[in-house]
C-alpha cells in the first residue's frame, strides 16, 4: 500500500465566484457611499429651515452643525441627527416627578 494512492484531493473554485464577489462588495460600497452623500445633502438642507421649523422635527441648529462637523465627508449625519432628535424627545417630554 503505497501513500500516492491516498493522497489527498483539493478542490479548487473557479475564479469567476470571486471575481462576482469582489464587484459585488464594490457595489455595496459604492451604494453605501452614494447614500452617505444624498443624505449629507439632505442635512444641509436642514441648515437652510428657520429654528421654529428645526423645533417642529426635535432638532436644534446646533444639532445640525455639529452633525455635519462630526461626521466625515463619507460618512452618514441622519444618524447622529436622528439620535439627537430622539435624546431630545426622551427629556423635552418628561413629566416632572411630583413631590
Amino acid at each position: 500500500m503505497s501513500t500516492t494512492t491516498y493522497g489527498t484531493q483539493i478542490d479548487c473554485t473557479p475564479a469567476a465566484p470571486a471575481k462576482a464577489a469582489r464587484l459585488l462588495t464594490v457595489m455595496l460600497r459604492a451604494n453605501s457611499v452614494w447614500r452617505a452623500l444624498r443624505n449629507r445633502l439632505a442635512s444641509n438642507r436642514l441648515y437652510d429651515l428657520d429654528d421654529s421649523q428645526l423645533d417642529d422635527i426635535g432638532l436644534t441648529r446646533n444639532d445640525v452643525a455639529k452633525a455635519l462637523h462630526d461626521s466625515s465627508a463619507l460618512e452618514d449625519p441622519s444618524l447622529l441627527l436622528t439620535n439627537a432628535a430622539r435624546q431630545r424627545a426622551r427629556t423635552r417630554f418628561s413629566r416632572v416627578a411630583r413631590r
